[in-house]
């Protein structure tokens, strides 16, 4: 008989989701056999049975939810999804975006992990256009901005932002030497290059051939080639596990404990 690994353990666990010792027992049944250990549990019932019960929400997808039978409720339409895919599952959050004057763009990246919404307001829809919007979804999951556009951001931000720069710089001898005009230069200078950072259409566009492009640039560009006037009022972007802490666990350590090794 083959000797069960703690490693060996885990690894079922991982794609099974059944217990530990279940998974000890499985695989002693079986001669160490990975795949008759997979049937196995199956048979017994027992595979998936500790994933549902012990995965956080840090853990799921993210998924544009519309019920394919628009008589049912959301809450009808997720169970019918849960006994269909066979997991617990629950909507943490959510974001209605109404289409008005073009169409919402979407876009799931990374195996469900990250999903963008854009609400694309347009008086054109083509090839181009639809093309431009998903390009410019994958821009947001890639880049995370926090703002559609400078108009988005506070007044209170900037001058925050502002105040913690010239704090910055008076603690630097060198350059709290410097005229006061030079200063307030350097300052909006800096606060310029962080909005090219959290603004989305101040971002240089991940495509840019020239490195330089701006994702405005670019919408600019694709507008003009498509006789359109393009307006691009607001993304949603979710990811999985934001704001929840994530639990760590060390499945070799854990399982070798209860082996008893």
């Amino acid at each position: 008989m083959a000797a069960v690994t703690a490693k060996m353990v885990k690894d079922l666990r991982e794609m099974t989701g059944a217990g530990m010792m279940d998974c000890k027992k499985a695989l002693s049944a079986t001669d160490g056999d990975m795949d008759k250990a997979v049937e196995f549990l199956r048979e017994k019932g027992l595979a998936g049975a500790e994933k549902k019960a012990g995965r956080i929400a840090a853990e799921g997808i993210v998924d544009t939810a519309m019920a394919a039978d628009e008589s049912l409720t959301v809450k009808e339409a997720l169970s019918s999804q849960i006994s269909i895919i066979g997991e617990n599952m629950s909507i943490r959050r959510f974001k209605q975006v109404t289409e008005e004057n073009g169409f919402v763009a979407s876009y799931i990246h990374a195996g469900g992990r990250i999903g963008v919404l854009l609400d694309v307001q347009t008086d054109v829809v083509n090839d181009a256009v639809k093309e431009m919007a998903k390009n410019v979804c994958m821009q947001v999951a890639a880049l995370n901005p926090k703002y559609t556009s400078r108009n988005e951001v506070s007044a209170d931000f900037i001058e925050h932002e502002k105040s913690i720069l010239m704090a910055q710089i008076q603690n630097d001898p060198k350059e709290a030497s410097k005229p006061e005009k030079v200063i307030q230069g350097m300052i909006q200078g800096r606060i310029n290059k962080e909005m090219k950072e959290i603004c989305l259409l101040d971002q240089v566009y991940v495509k840019a051939e020239d490195g330089k492009q701006s994702v405005a640039q670019y919408v600019a560009q694709v507008a003009k080639e498509s006789g359109a006037n393009i307006e691009l009022k607001s993304f949603v972007r979710f990811e999985t596990g934001e704001g929840l802490e994530k639990k760590e666990e060390n499945f070799a350590e854990e399982v070798a404990k209860q082996m008893g090794k």
